[in-house]
């Protein structure tokens, strides 16, 4: 069989199929073979791949999306950031009442603190850190993979070409993003063994003895997350539209939730999140800016870390957080979330922040984050997983709420 016949019956197979398969063989591979280490080098290879594109394929696709927008975005784009910020808020809460029903207890006294880096002391930090951000050299801002940066300039220069470029300049900025989302495109096709190198080094370098002692807290940060995404955020998704979310939650489970589990990236999982919005059938325009700006601001599951976390040490020294207390620690953790970082583990550095508004000390705090470190194996995962995939669950039920809204002013006007 020719290679190109080989390429051709490749692609042509089910990409969520092939996911599976590269999950499975992982998994057997990491159990009877874990002293072959280079089979993990496919799993480092693919996320940095995708790490490295992404800042590129955001930073033209938002600048020639705005280039090219005949209007009508605005709407769309007010539900999708209000969808993004009230369910964070509601993951909070969530997770506030999971600590009162559920309280737990963290063994502080000699853990070893696992972050060497310190993240912000105060709301004002993270303000700070994300005005700071959005002004930075865009070169450097590419560089860095910093999307508020990314975003920002890329806006502005959506807004200049639209206004001075003419239409061949704007065509060729069209043509460049999707040159880049070709390229995209080809680096997914190699994510089965991206996942199975990914899953390979989890399994042979991470046994499941080491969460027993911190078990009860992993079973209540995942159950919250697992209540946001399977309970609150369809039942959001209903309200708005008024059917069964659940196809289209469970695609977005499927398709971005189960890459995001092994990347333990938001950034690294935008260009497929950009993928399944295409092949959702939604607009480009809309969901290229969306999607971007959810990995930066939709932090479901970030908001029930900080949370949870926070509360956890708190009960462990025996501080008394009254229940109005708790639910202003939502509000702290759904603003502070915003500002977490689209990596592994960036949402733990958030933690000594929250912990600050109790008065907890930030040798206290960190011990926690520790915790989250050693923890963080399924619980970064599975909070990835849930910030990734609403990313493109809500991009999708803020479109259909517009076609919906739109459908019944013509009914209306019809009538008329």
């Amino acid at each position: 069989m020719k290679v190109s016949q080989i390429l051709k019956k490749w692609t042509q197979t089910s990409l969520v199929l092939r996911i599976l398969c590269g999950l499975v063989i992982g998994a057997v591979l990491g159990l009877l073979v874990p002293g072959w280490t280079g089979i993990g080098i496919l799993g480092t290879v693919f996320v940095s791949a995708l790490k490295a594109i992404a800042p590129v394929l955001v930073g033209v696709l938002v600048a020639a999306s705005i280039a090219r927008a005949k209007g009508g975005l605005g709407p769309r784009f007010r539900t999708v950031i209000t969808l993004y910020l009230s369910t964070t808020l509601l993951a909070a809460f969530l997770a506030v009442v999971g600590s009162f029903l559920f309280p737990v207890t963290l063994k502080l006294t000699g853990v070893e603190a696992g972050a060497a880096s310190s993240g912000p002391t105060s709301l004002a930090d993270v303000f700070t850190k994300l005005l700071t951000d959005m002004v930075m050299n865009p070169v450097a801002a590419l560089a860095n993979a910093n999307y508020i940066g990314i975003l920002f300039w890329a806006i502005i220069l959506g807004v200049a070409l639209r206004l001075v470029a003419g239409e061949g300049t704007i065509r060729a900025v069209h043509d460049l993003a999707g040159a880049v989302s070709r390229v995209v495109e080809w680096i997914i096709q190699f994510a089965p063994f991206g996942i199975l190198g990914l899953v390979f080094t989890s399994v042979s370098g991470n046994g499941l003895e080491i969460f027993v002692d911190y078990g009860r807290l992993l079973a209540l940060l995942v159950g919250c997350m697992l209540l946001t995404a399977l309970v609150t955020n369809p039942l959001v998704s209903f309200c708005l539209l008024r059917r069964n979310p659940y196809p289209l939650l469970w695609r977005c489970l499927r398709t971005s939730g189960l890459s995001a589990f092994f990347t333990r990236s938001s950034a690294a999982n935008i260009p497929i999140n950009m993928e399944l919005c295409r092949e959702l059938g939604l607009d480009e325009d809309f969901y290229s800016v969306s999607i971007p700006l959810g990995s930066t601001i939709n932090m479901n599951g970030a908001a029930v870390t900080i949370t949870v976390l926070s509360l956890a040490v708190a009960h462990t020294i025996g501080l008394e957080v009254g229940f109005a207390s708790a639910v202003f620690l939502s509000v702290i953790a759904t603003l502070g979330a915003c500002g977490s970082s689209g990596v592994a583990g960036g949402s733990l550095l958030l933690v000594p922040m929250a912990c600050s508004f109790f008065g907890i000390s930030q040798d206290m705090a960190m011990q926690a984050v520790a915790v989250g470190f050693i923890i963080g194996v399924v619980q970064d995962s599975v909070e990835t997983a849930l910030n990734s995939s609403s990313d493109a669950f809500f991009t999708a039920t803020a479109e259909y709420f517009d076609q919906r809204r739109a459908e019944k002013k013509i009914l209306k006007d019809d009538k008329k």
